[in-house]
């Protein structure tokens, strides 16, 4: 279902992936720098988590402000809280690179703003923890502040996270976090001698089974 949502003076173009059963937990989903929401890991993700009964809305927002990005990200969050068409329980926000930066961002403003707990958690696909090789300046300050579930889904071999940098920063984070490591892909989630869709069939079942464990958790 395409819908357009309301951002200052213009929209920011969503498509909802509706499971057939209504769904009361639901998804955010948004792209890195490039692309849109159109990007071929996005769409598969959303496919498959509306397949599984998990309601996934994702929105194309250009712009390389990450304070411009956030912004729109928190919109979609309130528009989506406050649907009529879908209600639901809680969301999970999630984004590919540059998207889950400001995914982050969005929890840790609104963990400051209110108590309630309509976002249940985050999923990081490619969290770009520093430029490529500028290793020295982390962008680990959102994620320490967050107190949320966190699934990171990251490649062994991305150049703008390297591994022992992301599980030094896991360590300190306060939030229940999970990485999944998809063995030797790059920062675009590439791996040599495996098939894209190979590869999205890996990430788009372990970002299910997380958020199954998570929703489960919260019902107990």
């Amino acid at each position: 279902v395409k819908v357009k949502i309301p951002f200052g003076n213009k929209y920011l173009d969503a498509i909802f992936s509706v499971p057939k059963k209504k769904s009361t937990y639901g998804v955010i989903l948004t792209h890195g720098a490039g692309g849109d929401m159109n990007f071929p890991h996005l769409v598969s993700l959303a496919a498959y988590l509306a397949s599984h009964g998990v309601l996934c809305l994702r929105f194309t927002c250009k712009g390389l402000n990450i304070a411009y990005r956030t912004k729109a990200f928190k919109t979609v969050v309130e528009y989506l809280k406050l649907s009529d068409d879908y209600k639901l329980s809680g969301v999970f926000l999630a984004g590919r690179s540059m998207g889950s930066r400001a995914a982050a961002s969005v929890i840790r403003q609104l963990s400051q703003d209110d108590d309630d707990d309509f976002i249940q958690g985050l999923i990081c696909l490619s969290y770009p923890l520093h430029r490529p090789k500028l290793q020295s300046k982390l962008r680990d300050e959102d994620l320490l502040f967050i107190r949320c579930p966190v699934l990171f889904v990251s490649g062994s071999a991305d150049e703008m996270c390297e591994k022992q940098l992301l599980e030094g920063v896991a360590s300190k984070m306060k939030a229940p976090k999970k990485i999944h490591w998809v063995g030797k892909a790059n920062h675009g989630m590439a791996v040599k001698g495996r098939t894209t869709e190979d590869v999205m069939e890996e990430i788009n079942a372990q970002v299910f089974s997380w958020l199954r464990e998570n929703i489960e958790l919260e019902h107990e």
